[in-house]
């Protein structure tokens, strides 16, 4: 099981809208995500290149 760091530095997506807001917070190795509007509810941990992948995706979608 993963443990995340309770100091991470969290950002907001440059590309977050009001209604979808998500911050993500990264460690070697791992990358957290979690709402905006409801911090203490947890986060997803994905390893980081699941990560990369996931974003890639969405980058290529757009294209």
């Amino acid at each position: 099981m993963y443990s995340f760091p309770a100091e991470a530095t969290w950002r907001t997506s440059s590309y977050t809208q009001q209604q979808n807001c998500v911050e993500v917070a990264d460690t070697p190795g791992l990358a957290a995500v979690r709402d905006t509007k409801n911090r203490g509810h947890g986060h997803l941990l994905f390893e980081t290149p699941e990560w990369r992948a996931f974003v890639g995706s969405l980058k290529t979608d757009r294209g």
